[in-house]
C-alpha cells in the first residue's frame, strides 16, 4: 500500500474534514487536547467540508477544518507546513473571528461559547520550548487563568521523534501518523489497533483516491516544494546580506586606519571594487 502525505492541507482536509471523518476528528481532539470523560467530545458537526476560504499567499491551499461539538463549543484544525509572513498572528485573527462571529449585532455575549484552535505545524514555531505540543489561553500576570473562552493549541511536527515502538497513548499515534505515514507501506499493528487512526490510513490510502484527486494533490505537493524552495532562497539572501553588511563595517574600520583598498579586499574576502565604493 502507498498512504499519501497526510500533512498537506489538501489531503489533511480530506482526512479529518469530510463528511465521513467525525469519528476521526473527535479521536485527534479528545487526543491533542487531552479530554476524557466526563469531558470527552462524543459528537462534532463539520462545517462546511471543503469550503474554507484559501490561505493568502499559498495558492491552491485549504485554510482549515472548523468544527462543533455537542456542547457548541467551536474548533479550528488546520494543518500547516509552510512558516509564511505573519502566520502566528493568522491563527489570533482567526481564533477571534470565530469567537466573535458566533453572534450578530444586538445578540447577547452570554450566546458566545469556547473557540478552541489546534494548529499541527510541519516545522518548529517555538524553537525555545521541548514539548510537542503547546497550549495558550489568556492569563494575567501571575499566571492565573482570564478565561477559557479562547485557546490555542500547536503541535510541532518535527519535534516528535518517538518510533514505531514508543508509541504508548493515543496523541502519541496520531502525531506518528501524521510525520509518517506516507513513509509507510503497511499500517502498523499498534496503529490499526485504534479504529480512528486505522479509517485514517484508509483514507490516506493511494488506492482510494481518484485521479483527479491524485493529481490535485500532487500539484499541490509541487506548488509546497516551490514556495519552501522560494524560501529558502530569500532566507540564504538575507543572510548574506547580513554577512556583506558585517563585513562592510569591518572594511570601513581597516579603512580609517589607512590601510590600502588592496589590503582591506585581502582580509574581508570583499572585491577590491566594492571595498572602492565605500569610500565614495
Amino acid at each position: 500500500m502507498q498512504f499519501l502525505n497526510p500533512r498537506t492541507d489538501f489531503a489533511f482536509k480530506k482526512i479529518f474534514g469530510s463528511a465521513d471523518s467525525k469519528g476521526i476528528l473527535m479521536s485527534f481532539l479528545n487526543a491533542i487536547l487531552n479530554l476524557s470523560s466526563p469531558y470527552k467530545i462524543v459528537g462534532v458537526s463539520i462545517i462546511d467540508p471543503y469550503q474554507a476560504p484559501k490561505i493568502a499567499g499559498l495558492k491552491n491551499s485549504y485554510l482549515d477544518v472548523k468544527a462543533e461539538d455537542e456542547n457548541g463549543k467551536f474548533y479550528i484544525i488546520e494543518m500547516q507546513v509552510l512558516n509564511v509572513e505573519s502566520f502566528e498572528k493568522r491563527i489570533l485573527y482567526n481564533a477571534c473571528k470565530g469567537y466573535a462571529n458566533q453572534i450578530t449585532k444586538g445578540e447577547d455575549y452570554h450566546l458566545l461559547t469556547d473557540v478552541i484552535a489546534v494548529t499541527i505545524t510541519n516545522f518548529v514555531l517555538f524553537p525555545e520550548r521541548s514539548s510537542v505540543i503547546s497550549k495558550y489561553k489568556l492569563r494575567a500576570e501571575d499566571g492565573d487563568v482570564y478565561s477559557d473562552d479562547l485557546e490555542l493549541v500547536f503541535a510541532e511536527l518535527p519535534k516528535f521523534e518517538n518510533t514505531e515502538q514508543q508509541l504508548d497513548s493515543i496523541v502519541e499515534k496520531w502525531l506518528f501518523f501524521l510525520k509518517h505515514a506516507d513513509d509507510l507501506s503497511v499500517i502498523p499493528e499498534t496503529l490499526s489497533q485504534v479504529p480512528e487512526i486505522k479509517q485514517a490510513f484508509d483514507i490516506a490510502n493511494r488506492a482510494a483516491w481518484t485521479k483527479k484527486e491524485l493529481e490535485e494533490q500532487e500539484r499541490y505537493e509541487i506548488t509546497i516544494q516551490d514556495q519552501r524552495g522560494a524560501i529558502s532562497l530569500a532566507e540564504k539572501k538575507a543572510e548574506a546580506r547580513g554577512e556583506i553588511k558585517g563585513l562592510s563595517t569591518v572594511a570601513l574600520n581597516l579603512l580609517d586606519s589607512g590601510m590600502e583598498i588592496e589590503q582591506v579586499a585581502q582580509l574581508t574576502g570583499l572585491s577590491p571594487e566594492q571595498v572602492a565604493q565605500l569610500k565614495t
